[in-house]
């Protein structure tokens, strides 16, 4: 089985055909997707998706592109909504400096907001960053020295040094299509490097299509390709891939019911 540990179900892109985009996942071995917020006001929709299918879970969070107009400065609205069955993450939240959408001190005091909700409810914190190292790595080691919490910088595509830092602090790395971009060659070497109990897959859908359907619209079934091209980077065997980075997603996402 494979997991589709960040996907974006709510998105218009898949008004039309979700059940079909359901159906391809489950034929490519996708047992379980995780459907992320990026906005308090749309949440609602977000957990409808993950309450309509058993093999659907979803997160509650604010975007760091979108902390200027609905960033939370308390972790009470994200402890509140964590409360059903069916959120089993904080995020995705973090800092993104590349696009500049959201003031870099809302960006932050909306993070630290996250990572305090991801501490008292012990729900994995989910982080997006972009551009961002410097603070990234100030903040995570800050906010750790304050209690620790559990995470995973998703969508990787930032320095080796940051992999290691969240590594370091006990947080997993996931990997979407990126990867398997020709010039995305730190990245490989990154995730050749990482302890493979620390790894996740994604697909960050509609986004970022693994090759070989680089440029098309990317959903959960294509996670395969990546798992795929990640084996081959770490000469192990797709099963064997498929086998650790669900075990590890179980492990993070602990409130996630295993597929029978």
């Amino acid at each position: 089985m494979l997991v589709d540990s960040h996907c974006h179900l709510d998105f218009p892109d898949f008004a039309a055909d979700r059940a079909d985009v359901l159906a391809r996942a489950r034929n490519a071995g996708v047992g379980v997707m995780v459907t992320i917020g990026t906005r308090l006001s749309k949440f609602a929709e977000v957990r409808r998706i993950a309450e309509s299918d058993p093999a659907i879970w979803c997160s509650v969070g604010v975007h760091p592109h979108e902390t200027d107009k609905e960033g939370v400065g308390d972790p009470a609205p994200l402890l509140d909504a964590a409360r059903h069955s069916k959120v089993v993450g904080i995020g995705e939240t973090g800092l993104d400096y590349f696009y500049k959408h959201s003031a870099p001190e809302a960006q932050g005091r909306s993070f630290r907001a996250h990572i305090a909700a991801a501490r008292e409810s012990g729900l994995p914190l989910i982080v997006h960053t972009r551009d961002a190292d410097v603070d990234m790595i100030r903040i995570l080691a800050d906010e750790h020295r304050a209690g620790a919490f559990p995470g995973l910088i998703h969508c990787f595509t930032a320095s080796r040094e940051l992999a290691e830092h969240a590594v370091a602090l006990g947080l997993y790395i996931s990997f979407s299509g990126i990867l398997t971009f020709k010039n995305a060659r730190d990245i490989q070497e990154t995730a050749k490097a990482l302890p493979l109990d620390r790894i996740l897959v994604e697909t960050d859908a509609p986004y970022l299509a693994p090759m070989p359907n680089r440029g098309k619209r990317n959903e959960p079934a294509f996670v395969a390709h990546t798992a795929a091209f990640l084996a081959k980077l770490r000469g192990e065997t797709p099963e064997r891939i498929a086998e650790a980075t669900s075990e590890n997603f179980f492990r993070l996402f602990a409130k996630v019911q295993r597929p029978r």
